[in-house]
């Protein structure tokens, strides 16, 4: 298997092939709304804008499993996120990154890079990063802003 195998839900509920993102720079990030880090979507959107004609793109998968804090329903995320931080990067639906009903795509993603100390994601805004050959290359913790990550984007585009 590969990134490229998996399909998954936009925010509107379509199925959407990852195999279409073949050849690009990916940040995947479990977000949300009512979390001490979404105010990273500042930075997320600023790198989106800087790096999304070199081939970068942003994918936001929202995730309501840490804490209840992304209780909206997608249209509700979508309006805040456009809103309040001008959000134009891909999102998609509504989404477990852990346990049984976790996305396949994040098995998938924590099978590439466990974190430390196991292999569930623990918080909103755990970002993996994938090369442009669909290669889970990093995992970032949320406490890692996304103007760190810059510079490794940089050197994969």
């Amino acid at each position: 298997m590969s990134i490229y195998d998996y399909t998954v839900k936009d925010i509107s509920g379509n199925d959407v092939s990852m195999k279409q993102y073949e050849g690009k720079v990916l940040l995947i990030v479990n977000t949300a709304t009512g979390c001490g880090f979404t105010p990273q979507y500042d930075g997320l959107q600023k790198l989106y804008e800087a790096y999304k004609e070199q081939g970068f793109e942003i994918l936001d998968f929202p995730c309501n499993q840490f804490g209840n804090q992304a209780p909206g329903t997608e249209e509700e995320i979508v309006t805040f996120c456009k809103g309040r931080f001008g959000v134009t990067f891909p999102q998609f639906a509504k989404v477990c990154v852990n346990g049984a009903d976790e996305l396949p795509l994040y098995t998938y993603l924590k099978s590439q890079k466990g974190g430390i100390g196991g292999k569930n994601i623990k918080w909103n805004f755990t970002k993996f990063l994938v090369d442009r050959a669909g290669n889970v290359v990093d995992r970032f913790a949320p406490t890692t802003t996304p103007e760190k990550l810059e510079e490794k984007i940089k050197e994969l585009l």
